[in-house]
């Protein structure tokens, strides 16, 4: 299996809300880092806990927006929503032995375009 079809497995497994299940895609020194927060899990049981114990609205649902590979690096954009929340994860996934390794991501806050910018971009938000 390739690399890139191992993140898409993944995010396909994440979309079960089954996170051991999606937990056992990952490498057995598994590390994801979370750089917005300063955060780091390690290993399969901790990815699944905290993936488990989030406060949803309802059933987590992922969306692949990209996927670009090249070699055993995969960089996803993903749209993420419960129902309530709708949010945005850039992944940078590296496969090591035909699992999950390494994952740096990256959570984008959404926040208000300045107004000095306006006579120069396109708005795609309500305003």
């Amino acid at each position: 299996m390739s690399s890139r079809q191992i993140v898409e497995n993944f995010w396909s497994m994440m979309g079960t809300n089954d996170f051991y299940a999606a937990a056992r895609l990952l490498h057995d020194e598994y590390v994801l880092e979370w750089p917005q927060s300063g955060e780091r899990i390690r290993g399969q049981d901790h990815f699944a806990a905290i993936n488990s114990h989030y406060p949803a609205a309802g059933k987590w649902q992922f969306t692949i927006q990209q996927i670009v590979t090249e070699g055993d690096m995969v960089v996803t954009d993903v749209l993420v929503t419960d129902g309530q929340r709708q949010d945005r994860v850039i992944t940078f996934s590296t496969v090591r032995d035909g699992k999950i390794w390494k994952q740096l991501e990256f959570w984008p806050e959404a926040f208000d375009a300045p107004e000095w910018r306006r006579q120069w971009v396109e708005w795609k938000g309500a305003r």
